[in-house]
């Protein structure tokens, strides 16, 4: 096999042992005018908007504001550049929009989003969560997200979403309907490999894996969560769940989640992530604990390969 491609001599799967470190304030962030007059409550006046934490596609920041009434009340800005700023911007917001409708807790309610006026720049706007201790109580969250998956319904019965949703600035094939969780999962894995070939050109060897993954192994592991009877529900999901995207609440100590890029799957497809060892969630106790709230789909006795099956 060929060690010149990209995916050739990646670090080895390492579970980290040192703790994620909370996001901080720091420097004034200047407000661009769509962005005040996006705020939600009428009169409101801006105290302060710095600088917060970090996100790999784009800028953050928290805004303090003084409501008409003398409330303090915080919220959370996301800004992005780039050819898919405004997918990403629209896909995070309808994400949690729909997660607020099924767990209002769980997500930070999200207030706006749009276009700014003076560059060309998209931005979201949500509450503030102070993010505490990433990933959260494997008891609370994994219960907390099993309630969404179970509490959740397709407005169509089917598995996909209305819009475009992202993983970071990669876009994902949701925004259409389907019958089958084999099918949209195997549209939603062609695309990722074709973007792959696109951008990293030409590798033989993988391109012969990811045909075979396509032709025989989504078909073999998939199609029989609805076969013979068997059946699984279109459930509400994170769909980006991992460490980063996890936290608890420091002021109500509750576990809550962010960064979605949802649409409607197989519940399994969420905890997919936590199998890779660089994943704290990987620890048993997440994998056990959510399994309590939500048995895993028949039939169970297939072997564990990635997400959308089953987890040992």
């Amino acid at each position: 096999m060929s060690t010149d491609h990209p995916h050739v001599n990646r670090p080895n799967n390492v579970a980290p042992e040192e703790e994620i470190k909370p996001p901080s304030t720091y420097g004034s962030f200047p407000l661009d005018e769509a962005v005040i007059e996006s705020l939600p409550v009428p009169g409101t006046k801006l105290i302060s908007s710095h600088s917060y934490g970090m996100s790999l596609w784009g800028r953050c920041a928290r805004i303090v504001t003084e409501l008409p009434d003398g409330t303090i009340k915080r919220y959370f800005l996301k800004v992005a550049r780039g050819p898919s700023a405004s997918i990403m911007c629209e896909g995070e917001f309808e994400s949690m929009k729909a997660i607020n409708e099924v767990s209002p807790s769980l997500a930070p309610k999200p207030w706006a989003r749009g276009k700014y006026k003076n560059e060309d720049s998209y931005f979201m706007l949500t509450d503030f969560r102070d993010v505490g201790k990433q990933p959260p109580d494997p008891v609370k969250f994994t219960a907390r997200l099993a309630d969404m998956h179970m509490r959740s319904v397709s407005p169509t019965g089917k598995f996909g979403f209305h819009t475009t949703t992202c993983h970071g600035t990669i876009t994902q094939i949701t925004d259409i309907w389907e019958e089958s969780w084999a099918v949209l999962y195997r549209k939603q894995l062609a695309h990722m490999f074709a973007m792959d070939l696109e951008k990293h050109g030409s590798w033989p060897e993988f391109e012969q894996l990811c045909d075979l993954i396509l032709k025989k192994v989504i078909p073999r592991l998939l199609e029989p969560l609805q076969s013979e009877g068997r059946s699984i529900k279109p459930c509400l999901l994170h769909g980006d769940c991992w460490d980063e995207n996890t936290a608890t609440d420091m002021q109500t100590t509750e576990p809550f989640i962010f960064d979605a890029g949802s649409f409607y799957g197989h519940n399994e497809y969420d905890t997919g992530n936590w199998r890779a060892p660089r994943h704290r969630l990987s620890g048993k106790l997440y994998v056990k604990n959510y399994k309590r709230n939500f048995f895993p789909s028949e039939p169970s006795t297939y072997m564990p390969l990635g997400p959308g099956t089953h987890e040992e």
